[in-house]
């Protein structure tokens, strides 16, 4: 299965040895049902295939109050993230197996024990009746209500503990940590017990609301007093002039968002373009571009005089680099249908900065898109290395000599990171890793001693991203 990369919508608010820290959520005295029934909406559109940050982006735009918007998108965020601790509880408790229940049950289910169980402020009597409201509105009406009272219930007579560490430790890391146990076993191979469960513990806080400030329309200070000027409280952060973080979930129908002042972005993604460095003027060649994020944000480096010139597969993600670019006010992106990991319509030996911030798994990203630990299989990483490969090796080939180009991808896989910059370097003498950002104060601490950029949100609070700087020689 691939993933596809980030979707636009920014970040949104979100027995044995001891079980890791939980969450609290604010008292939310008179949002009640309305709140409860978007979430469990968005819920079931994603056991339906959805994405819940696009989902969330649609049913937020109804909940002016900023509230309203946090505690949505926490319990949808929140539910999603905990599924596996829950259904690890509610496996035991039904009668009938989770797979067999209607959806819409199976999500009330969860969303109600997730307020039960991880959240610390939601009274259990008040998720509980809320709960069963609900379950009266789906079409098994008081059947399934009776169902989900028997349920949740049976959860506050009887909470049931952890699998036992001493005897199974990653069930136990699984069922604590809320990730499917392949993917524990991975992480543990990877970085170690303690560094899994850190990255794990990470996984499922929230990821802060990022942004990226539009500096082709003024300096990050004066934008900065007109997102405020519009209700968005904006912080700028200490690495790019361009960041500035959130106090909660962006109202992207908002005037600053519809007047291009800024983008949401994470930080992490920010920092690919930053490592790319272009300077003003060049030329930039935007490899799988959609959905516009990085082609934008490379041309305001570029400038007016410069071009960008950004690469996908697929129309509609052309489509979306389009709109983005024009709501941003940059004139100067230039978009062609290709398919980067077979043949690149552009002259190679041509161009001075390249960048491919390449499909991935999306590891790195499960704060902010959760379902996709769910969906994801074990040949998922092995088989997206491939079509990595294939991509590294077009997009390369378009470098003059002296020039630069960077891969990224939002993952913590190895195989999917240095794995496939490794595998290039192996089979082309001319190119080389640049280190020469090691000593640059904006990547303090992300680089290390290979050259190579590794980000995990345990490690400083950015999303998980890999990024390496080539530079073809001769």
């Amino acid at each position: 299965m691939i993933i596809r990369r980030r979707r636009p919508g920014g970040s949104v608010e979100r027995a044995g040895a001891s079980a890791p820290a939980l969450p609290t959520l604010p008292v939310t005295r008179g949002r009640g049902l309305p709140a409860r029934h978007a979430a469990l909406a968005v819920l079931v559109r994603v056991v339906q295939g959805g994405f819940a940050d696009v989902l969330l982006g649609h049913r937020l735009a109804a909940f002016p109050d900023p509230a309203d918007r946090r505690l949505i998108t926490r319990l949808v965020l929140g539910t999603l993230a905990w599924q596996g601790r829950l259904d690890y509880e509610l496996a035991q408790l039904s009668a009938r197996p989770l797979e067999s229940l209607d959806p819409e049950v199976l999500a009330i289910l969860r969303l109600a024990l997730y307020q039960i169980r991880i959240t610390t402020r939601i009274p259990a009597h008040a998720a509980v009746d809320t709960a069963v409201t609900l379950a009266r509105t789906t079409r098994g009406g008081s059947g399934a209500a009776g169902f989900v009272n028997a349920i949740l219930r049976g959860t506050l007579r009887n909470p049931l503990p952890l699998p036992n560490r001493g005897k199974d430790e990653l069930g136990y890391l699984a069922a604590a940590y809320s990730h499917p146990r392949w993917i524990v076993e991975r992480f543990v191979a990877w970085f170690g017990i303690t560094a899994a469960e850190a990255l794990m513990t990470a996984n499922n806080e929230a990821a802060p609301n990022v942004i990226r400030l539009n500096l082709a329309r003024g300096e990050a200070s004066r934008l900065i007093e007109q997102l405020r000027a519009d209700g968005i409280d904006a912080t700028p952060t200490s690495r790019l002039p361009e960041t500035a973080i959130l106090a909660s979930a962006p109202a992207l129908n908002s005037r600053a968002f519809r007047d291009g002042l800024c983008y949401p972005q994470s930080e992490a993604s920010q920092l690919v373009a930053a490592v790319l460095a272009p300077p003003h003027g060049a030329t930039v060649v935007d490899c799988a571009a959609a959905p516009g994020g990085k082609s934008t944000h490379l041309t305001e480096m570029v400038g007016r005089i410069g071009r960008v010139i950004a690469l996908d597969l697929s129309h509609s993600g052309l489509r979306k680099v389009h709109s983005v670019a024009a709501t941003l006010g940059h004139s100067n992106v230039a978009t062609i249908r290709a398919d980067c990991a077979a043949s690149i319509p552009l002259r190679p030996v041509s161009f001075d900065y390249v960048l491919l911030d390449a499909p991935c798994t999306g590891s790195g990203t499960f704060r902010e898109h959760p379902e996709i630990r769910w969906r994801l299989e074990p040949q998922d990483f092995a088989r997206m290395a491939l079509l990595q490969s294939r991509m590294l090796e077009q997009a390369a080939m378009l470098l003059r000599p002296g020039g630069a180009i960077v891969y990224s991808v939002c993952s913590v896989a190895p195989h999917e990171g240095e794995g496939v910059v490794k595998a290039l370097l192996r089979q082309h003498s001319d190119f080389v890793v640049d280190r020469s950002l090691a000593s640059d104060n904006r990547f303090a601490r992300l680089i290390g001693d290979d050259g190579f950029m590794r980000m995990r949100p345990d490690q400083g609070g950015l999303d998980g991203f890999f990024a390496a700087r080539l530079k073809r020689i001769g």
